[in-house]
């Protein structure tokens, strides 16, 4: 790996950024959405999908009301036409057709005599029983009355009743759909307006969001929505400033990973080429076995390297859903520890489970939680003289889990600063007390995990004190 590398991937990164920002960013002008253009598109769908509600309980409305509304129209017209039927029968039958016309200039509807037979086709079964029957028949379609005179095959027809005969209104609508159409205007105009008020703020929020996302995928990952003046895009500004945020921080991860792993890189990768050099130049059994055995560790720091490197960068991109299940703890504990006890070499290390209370169980994840504790023993391995204690205690609701060293301890301005990533107070190259400062990141984004901490601390054996705490009960 070259230096200029990191440099590569992270320009690849941001113009991978970019290119889906400007993939997702919506087409607002030229030929593209306008304030008029959103406007228009929201009257139509909102007013037209008004009137269609009004019409339609309009119609359901009529229907329901049509039966009490015949019944009074009923009652309404039989005393007039009970009266023009007695006036016809006053006059031969024959002269009827001369007597209705007659009668037709009194009333300012219609009034006609049609045979009875004729009907057949132009009122309802329905409404043919009732005329049959001496009732009254009402074709709401061309709003008329059919009476049978009598017994006769001759029907009295009246209407259309709201026929205007006054010819200076013949041509005007009628006055109910004059007023209609009035009732429709105005709620149109003030619909109009009410709806201009809302979205402009809404207008703006969309303008804004999408400058913002502009500015992004032309990678100015520090740009931010401001806060959004409508309530309906309040959650979506607050939703790609967090986006913004997160992408930002995850740049600035890989940029961070890639420059420190290429800068560790050079360390081991540098020792195997002076290494292959040097077994070349030699024919000692002795020396190629040395060298041999140089290159084999450095290809295991290699392999240890990029193994922690992609754990840091998996709990760092994205935390894992923790999986949670109960352990006995002081067992578990004891257990670990002594997964990794022949690391420490000639050190006493010790296990002190006396302050817990008796078949304690708690909630770990057992696959992350190992990550941690072990890479605070590993820890303690490089800095220790002679002891290490790991202990462990209930507070109140939480478990408290120590590691003392004997070491050379943590100045109490970096033991905050020991958990970032790639952090080395020592600045050493040797293997024996370096690393990578992975560790201890990883370590607190497992109990950031569980939901708990990690500290340091100084240690009563007189170097550093590493503190785990979580919930004893997830």
């Amino acid at each position: 790996m070259t230096g200029t590398e990191p440099g590569n991937g992270h320009e690849k990164s941001q113009g991978l950024v970019r290119s889906l920002f400007r993939v997702s960013l919506p087409r607002w002008r030229g030929g593209r959405y306008s304030l008029s253009k959103l406007f228009f598109n929201f009257y139509l769908l909102a007013m037209g999908s008004f009137v269609a509600i009004a019409f339609t309980a309009d119609f359901v409305i009529s229907t329901a009301q049509r039966g009490i509304t015949d019944d009074y129209a009923r009652r309404f017209m039989r005393g007039t036409i009970t009266l023009i039927e007695d006036e016809l029968y006053r006059t031969p039958r024959n002269a009827w057709p001369k007597k209705i016309l007659e009668l037709d200039e009194k009333f300012s509807y219609r009034l006609g005599i049609v045979e009875r037979i004729s009907l057949d086709r132009t009122i309802t079964p329905a409404q043919v029983a009732k005329l049959d029957a001496g009732d009254i028949a009402i074709d709401h379609d061309g709003d008329v009355m059919y009476h049978r005179l009598g017994t006769s095959s001759k029907v009295l027809v009246v209407g259309p009743l709201a026929a205007n005969r006054n010819p200076e209104l013949k041509d005007r609508l009628p006055l109910d759909l004059r007023l209609r159409l009035l009732t429709w205007s105005l709620t149109g105009v003030i619909f109009g307006i009410a709806l201009w008020f809302w979205v402009r703020p809404v207008w703006r929020d969309l303008e804004t969001l999408r400058q913002t996302a502009r500015d992004l995928g032309d990678g100015d990952f520090e740009a931010r929505s401001p806060p959004a003046r409508s309530q309906l895009f309040a959650p979506l500004s607050d939703t790609m400033n967090s986006m913004a945020e997160r992408v930002q921080q995850l740049l600035a991860t890989h940029r961070e990973l890639s420059s420190a792993i290429s800068h560790e890189l050079r360390t081991p990768i540098a020792r195997m080429r002076f290494a292959l050099e040097m077994l070349s130049g030699t024919d000692e059994r002795a020396e190629r076995e040395r060298l041999w055995a140089m290159m084999e560790a450095d290809l295991d720091e290699l392999d240890h390297l990029i193994d922690t490197s992609l754990t840091y960068a998996r709990f760092e991109r994205e935390a894992p859903e923790p999986h949670f299940s109960s352990v006995h703890f002081a067992e578990w504990l004891s257990d670990e520890v002594d997964a990794v006890r022949l690391l420490g070499r000639d050190l006493t290390i010790t296990v002190d489970t006396a302050k817990l209370p008796e078949n304690l169980n708690i909630d770990l994840d057992r696959k992350a939680m190992p990550y941690a504790l072990r890479n605070l023993l590993r820890n303690a391995f490089k800095y220790a003289s002679k002891q290490i204690i790991v202990s462990a205690e209930m507070q109140q609701d939480r478990i408290v889990v120590h590691v003392d060293d004997d070491g050379i301890g943590i100045p109490p301005e970096d033991r905050e600063h020991v958990f970032s990533a790639f952090t080395r107070l020592d600045r050493s190259r040797d293997r024996a007390t370096g690393g990578y400062g992975l560790g201890l990141a990883i370590t607190r984004r497992v109990l950031e995990l569980h939901g708990g901490t990690a500290t340091a601390d100084a240690a009563p054996l007189g170097g550093a004190r590493f503190t785990l705490s979580w919930k004893a009960q997830q």
